[in-house]
C-alpha cells in the first residue's frame, strides 16, 4: 500500500480521451431526479463518453424523460425493459457497453464534474485496474463529506482486505457506483438478477482479482441518504433474510474458497454483529412481521454459535462484542435489558460527559 499526499491526478487533454467509458444508469421510476443524475454525467470534463439509461419498466414518466435526454445528446442510448430489478438493469447495461471502461451511476444520484476524468487519470497515472472514489453523503437537511486530500494505491487483495474490514478511512464499501472498473476485469462478473443487495458480491468478486486498485480520498459522488421509495431506506423485511444475508454467506464461502480464511473469519465477525443490530432494531419497531423475524434471526445466531470464537478473535473483532454475543446466547431477554440500559442510560451519560469535558477545555483555552 502506498500513500499519496495531496495527489491530483492531470488534466486529460481533449486529444487524450481516446479510451471510451460506459457508464451505465439504472432508473425505475424516479422522475423526479433521472435528468439530474443523467445530466450530471453529460456535464462530464471527460467527454468520450457512452451513457446508457436503463428504465426498468418505470411507470411514472422515467422513460420519456429518458428518451428526451437521448434526443439532446448522441451519447445517451436508452433501453427500455420490464421491470426486473437493478441487478437485471445493470446487467442490460453491461451488456450493451462497448467502453474499455466501464462505471454506474444510480439514476437518483448525480456525480461532480470531473469525476470520470479524476478516476481515469488516477488509473493511467497509477496503471490500476479499479479507482474508488469517496463519496457524500447527502440528506434532506445537510451533506456529509469526509474528504481527505490524498489518494491509496492498493496492491494485490490489499484493496478487497480494507474493505473485507470496513476501514472507516477508506470508503470503498459495496457500492459499484464510487468505482471505474477496466473493462476486462469485469468479464464474467455479473449482478446476482432477482436480488436486492446485489453490490456485496459484485463489490467482492471484483476486488478479489485485480492487481492493482487506486483510492481517491476525495468526494466525487453525491449520494442521496433519505429519498423516500428507495429501497436502502427500507426498514428489515423479507429481502433482508431472501437477499442480503444470503449474500453474507455467499461472501464468506467465496472468501475461504480464494484460500482468504483470515478475511472470511472478519467477515463473519462484521456479519454476526449485523444479525445483533438486525434483532435490536426490530425490537424498536411494530410491523406485523416483527415476531416472526425476530424468532429468525435468533435461529441464526444459535445456528452459528460453533464459528463465534473464531469469529470473535480476529485482528479486529471488539472483545465487548462477544461478550454481548454470549449474553443473547444465554438470555435474549437480558441481552435486550442490557442493551436497553445502555442506550438509555450509559450512552446519553458518555455524551453528556465528553460535552462537559469539551466544554471545560473551550474555558480553559479561553
Amino acid at each position: 500500500m502506498k500513500v499519496l499526499e495531496h495527489y491530483h491526478p492531470a488534466q486529460i487533454k481533449m486529444r487524450e480521451q481516446t479510451d471510451l467509458i460506459s457508464v451505465v444508469i439504472a432508473a425505475y421510476n424516479i422522475a423526479d431526479y433521472i435528468e439530474r443524475g443523467v445530466n450530471s454525467v453529460r456535464s462530464q470534463t471527460y467527454q468520450n463518453l457512452e451513457i446508457i439509461v436503463v428504465d426498468d419498466g418505470s411507470t411514472d414518466g422515467t422513460g420519456e424523460l429518458c428518451d428526451n435526454l437521448a434526443r439532446k445528446d448522441a451519447r445517451v442510448h436508452v433501453i427500455h425493459k420490464e421491470n426486473g430489478g437493478p441487478a437485471q438493469a445493470r446487467n442490460a447495461g453491461i451488456a450493451r457497453a462497448k467502453g474499455s471502461y466501464i462505471g454506474f451511476v444510480d439514476g437518483d444520484d448525480w456525480i461532480d464534474p470531473d469525476m470520470y476524468e479524476k478516476m481515469l487519470g488516477a488509473m493511467r497515472e497509477q496503471e490500476a485496474d479499479i479507482a474508488v472514489c469517496r463519496y457524500r453523503q447527502v440528506h434532506k437537511t445537510h451533506t456529509e463529506d469526509e474528504s481527505v486530500d490524498r489518494a491509496v494505491v492498493f496492491e494485490g487483495q490489499e484493496a478487497l482486505q480494507y474493505y473485507v474490514q470496513e476501514t472507516k478511512e477508506y470508503a470503498i464499501q459495496n457500492a459499484a457506483w464510487n468505482k471505474l472498473y477496466r473493462r476486462q476485469f469485469l468479464t464474467g462478473i455479473t449482478f446476482p438478477e432477482g436480488k436486492w443487495y446485489e453490490d456485496i458480491m459484485f463489490a467482492t468478486l471484483a476486488l478479489a482479482h485485480v492487481s492493482r486498485c487506486v483510492y481517491l480520498d476525495t468526494a466525487y459522488y453525491n449520494y442521496i441518504i433519505d429519498r423516500e421509495g428507495s429501497i436502502m431506506n427500507t426498514q428489515i423485511n423479507p429481502r433482508t433474510f431472501t437477499d442480503q444475508i444470503p449474500a453474507y454467506y455467499e461472501k464468506t464461502r467465496f472468501l475461504k474458497e480464494l484460500g482468504r480464511e483470515d478475511l472470511a473469519d472478519i467477515h463473519d465477525y462484521f456479519f454476526y454483529k449485523r444479525l445483533l443490530l438486525f434483532y435490536d432494531r426490530l425490537q424498536k419497531t411494530d410491523i406485523p412481521e416483527k415476531d416472526k423475524y425476530l424468532e429468525q434471526i435468533t435461529q441464526m445466531i444459535r445456528d452459528n454459535r460453533e464459528n463465534y470464537a473464531r469469529a470473535y478473535h480476529c485482528p479486529v473483532a471488539d472483545r465487548r462484542d462477544y461478550e454481548k454475543m454470549k449474553l443473547f446466547l444465554k438470555s435474549p431477554a437480558r441481552y435486550r435489558r442490557k442493551m436497553q440500559w445502555e442506550e438509555q442510560v450509559m450512552i446519553p451519560l458518555k455524551v453528556k460527559i465528553k460535552r462537559n469535558v469539551r466544554a471545560m477545555k473551550t474555558r480553559l483555552n479561553r
